[in-house]
């Protein structure tokens, strides 16, 4: 009988439900991509409400509570970088997603840039991802791969 570990956060715990973006991170196969679909209706609903600074105010805000909110998560449920804790995609999303309107067509092309720059990790993120510990190393690489997709978004935007 295996015995059950009540220091892990359970899914009512702040921490569980905000790092794995309301339990995307614990759906099958690929939880990055779940947490980064599961950011867009967010993005959407701010970019209409309160325009490209009400995203970015809020990708900074989702970072720096998800800093604290990942490491409470990783005394609980150790790990480098939990493949559960998707609230890192959901900040890099909406980064990517700043200055794109609410197009469903320019999201699904931000969704897919992000997704290619979260996977392939091109330095410095590459970097961040093998250097820093704990939930910087778990936030970092997600940060450049949308500040990548914000460039890249940029320029398709210029040429649209």
């Amino acid at each position: 009988m295996s015995r059950i570990n009540l220091s892990r956060p359970r899914p009512r715990d702040f921490s569980f439900i905000f790092c794995t973006w309301f339990g995307l991170g614990r759906l099958p196969y690929v939880p990055g991509t779940w947490g980064s679909l599961g950011a867009l209706p967010f993005a959407w609903a701010m970019q209409v409400w309160g325009g490209p600074w009400l995203l970015a105010a809020a990708a900074v805000a989702i970072t720096l509570v998800a800093l604290i909110a990942i490491n409470h998560f990783l005394v609980h449920w150790p790990g480098d970088d939990p493949a559960e804790v998707v609230v890192d995609e959901v900040g890099g999303q909406w980064l990517t997603l700043v200055f794109v309107p609410p197009d469903l067509l320019l999201y699904l092309i931000g969704f897919v840039v992000f997704r290619f720059f979260d996977m392939t990790k091109i330095w410095p993120a590459s970097w961040a991802d093998r250097t820093l510990d704990g939930a910087p190393g778990v936030l970092i690489d997600d940060v450049f791969a949308g500040i990548y997709g914000m460039l890249t978004m940029l320029v398709l935007l210029h040429f649209w």
